[in-house]
């Protein structure tokens, strides 16, 4: 990643009730599960919503250098309302953890992806909603800091 600074990148999946966080390590290299955090559900229109507060909190403990957020484009590559709100959400979270960057990342397919993966895995149901929203920030982080990789070599 000659481009762009070494350190703790975190890939946030934004749900309507749920946001999947993972975190890459200092060289980029992979993403692991941090945690879910619940969307609070009726913000304030004054105030910054806890869940952004949150991300802002993990930004801040992680050191991160950048948050990169999967943007739900759907199968034929539009951006529909999912989308416009992922980009109305990552907009609100940039405001709060400036300087820090938000690049938005086509995500299509990664909670499919990683229902998927948990599956094989033998975890399901309850145990698998539990975790899918991490399982889906890891697969959106991942994949975007194999594309990195992939660009710089």
């Amino acid at each position: 990643m000659s481009d762009s600074p070494r350190g703790v990148r975190l890939g946030v999946d934004v749900g309507q009730v749920r946001i999947g966080v993972s975190r890459s390590d200092p060289h980029g290299v992979l993403a692991t599960p941090l945690v879910t955090l619940a969307r609070e559900q009726n913000p304030r229109s004054d105030a910054v919503p806890s869940d952004v507060a949150e991300l802002a909190a993990l930004v801040a403990e992680h050191e991160a250098v950048e948050v990169v957020v999967g943007l739900p484009v759907n199968l034929a590559g539009k951006h529909g309302p999912a989308a416009e709100h992922v980009k109305a959400y990552a907009r609100q979270l940039a405001g709060v953890i400036n300087p820090v960057p938000v690049t938005l990342t086509d995500e299509r397919m990664s909670t499919v992806v990683a229902s998927r993966r948990l599956a094989e895995r033998g975890v399901r149901g309850k145990r698998q909603r539990a975790v899918v929203d991490q399982a889906a920030a890891v697969e959106i982080l991942q994949s975007w800091l194999d594309a990195q990789r992939r660009r710089t070599q």
